[in-house]
């Protein structure tokens, strides 16, 4: 029994690491991700390079975690023992995963839920799941980790850049980002989320290898305005550039309590393509 504990629930576009999600006992809301022929569920039956490999014949489409496998999820925590749960997912502007997690929640009052939205994407949102790990396992009250998370939610931000904006703008999640930019003298954008959540271009570079370095950049100034940060570096098919882009930002700042690294989603890898490469810089707290 974990009467008295608190639970916590991602969705699978957080792209918490396995050892993460283990640790910190994640029960995880998977994305499901659909060809004309088949559906898979995010992260448990296809993986990101099979997206990049398949995406050369069909792009799919994603969709939320069905309303089936969210109920079946507070069931387990419930029968757990569970009393309060703590739910961390993307960015309500960029999916409706928060929205159904939050509208489910009401049917099942005999746990407390708060749902955080991350106003973030990927590892942004990671992050701050992590964060919730590490607060819950201190014992801290549901209040004060409610309170923390607000405020770390607030201190997290994410950019990266991509190879195309073609699947960007195909799936719809363009947001604020200019779509002409990729096709001009190879210009490139930074983006990354504004404060409802939602893309946008916050510079422009021309070449890839200037994307990456200006991305690298523009994190390292983020984080220098923090006493201590955490880092996370996602990629999409691009480890080379990604182990680089670590190796640089640890040489550079000496804030970092620590760094970690990981391949985004599947689902994610539908909207990006192959070739994401970005930097999440978190404000750390105790």
């Amino acid at each position: 029994m974990q009467k008295g504990k608190i639970a916590l629930i991602i969705d699978s576009c957080t792209d918490v690491p396995k050892e993460y999600i283990e640790k910190y006992n994640m029960y995880v809301l998977p994305m499901t991700i659909n060809y004309k022929d088949k559906s898979y569920l995010d992260g448990i039956d296809i993986t990101a390079d099979e997206i990049y490999e398949n995406l050369k014949i069909e792009v799919p489409k994603t969709s939320l975690p069905s309303g089936e496998i969210i109920k079946n999820t507070f069931e387990k925590i419930i029968d757990a023992g569970y009393e309060k749960i703590i739910a961390v997912t993307v960015s309500s502007g960029l999916s409706g995963t928060n929205n159904i997690v939050n509208i489910i929640a009401k049917d099942y009052q005999t746990v407390e839920t708060y749902v955080v939205d991350s106003k973030n994407i990927s590892l942004g949102a990671g992050l701050i799941a992590i964060t919730a790990g590490e607060l819950i396992e201190k014992n801290y009250s549901f209040e004060i980790i409610k309170e923390k998370l607000m405020q770390v939610a607030k201190n997290t931000k994410i950019f990266f850049c991509v190879e195309t904006l073609e699947y960007l703008k195909r799936g719809g999640r363009i947001g604020l980002v200019t779509c002409a930019v990729g096709t001009l003298l190879e210009l490139k954008p930074i983006i990354s989320c504004n404060e409802d959540g939602i893309y946008y271009n916050v510079t422009k570079c021309i070449g890839r290898k200037n994307s990456i370095k200006k991305t690298i950049e523009m994190a390292e100034k983020y984080a220098k305005s923090f006493n201590s940060c955490k880092i996370a570096i996602g990629n999409g098919h691009a480890y080379e550039e990604a182990t680089n882009m670590a190796k640089k930002i640890k040489e550079e700042l000496r804030n970092i309590k620590y760094l970690i690294e990981s391949s985004i989603s599947p689902a994610l890898g539908v909207h990006t393509g192959p070739g994401l490469i970005g930097v999440v810089v978190q404000e750390f707290i105790e």
